[in-house]
């Protein structure tokens, strides 16, 4: 069984990789955020508001500057599927 520091040792040295260009050892992002809201056809500030995301957020999403954590890969994906639907829901859970 690996102690902490070892799993720690192992992220930390996946994080240097990655950062010189090793793409096997990092995420990419599962949901092409400006794709779904273009399909939407809302604007930034719009698809923030409809699907309750901060502005900047989507922002930085589609700018590549972050990237969506679990949770919100998993609503926009619902979303590129049935972005209506998931409008009524939040609509009904305010």
């Amino acid at each position: 069984m690996k102690s902490a520091f070892d799993k720690i040792a192992a992220g930390l040295n996946d994080a240097i990789a990655y950062a010189e260009g090793d793409d096997s050892r990092g995420r990419k992002a599962t949901v092409d955020v400006k794709a779904v809201r273009a399909a939407t056809n809302k604007t930034q500030s719009d698809f923030a508001k409809a699907y309750r995301f901060p502005i900047g957020t989507v922002r930085d999403w589609e700018q590549g500057r972050r990237q969506p954590d679990a949770g919100s890969a998993v609503l926009l994906k619902m979303i590129q599927v049935e972005p209506e639907t998931v409008e009524r829901i939040i609509a009904r859970t305010s």
